[in-house]
């Protein structure tokens, strides 16, 4: 099996695309087509990540999240102010 290497580009840009996937997201929320609490399986199909990449950003704080039995639920509006916290503005001359 040959080994990939992940540079840090490669992280930025999949930052990036993860950013654009929950402004998508939000957006669809903001219209009334989508609920206010996700769960996880709904989350992952929308930002189309695998469980590891939502089970990252949930145990590195990126994402909070609420465990009621064994389901975790995701608040879509705790979603769009992370969104907001993290945007990045590139000043572009």
């Amino acid at each position: 099996m040959a080994a990939s290497i992940i540079t840090t580009e490669d992280l930025r840009d999949f930052k990036l695309e993860l950013i654009e996937d929950i402004n998508k997201l939000l957006h669809k929320q903001s219209q009334g087509r989508l609920k206010k609490y996700l769960k996880s399986s709904d989350l992952m199909d929308l930002l189309q990540i695998s469980p590891g990449t939502l089970q990252n950003l949930r145990v590195n704080g990126t994402i909070p999240y609420t465990k009621v039995g064994g389901i975790i639920f995701y608040e879509a509006d705790e979603i769009h102010k992370v969104m907001d916290a993290n945007r990045i503005h590139h000043n572009s001359k």
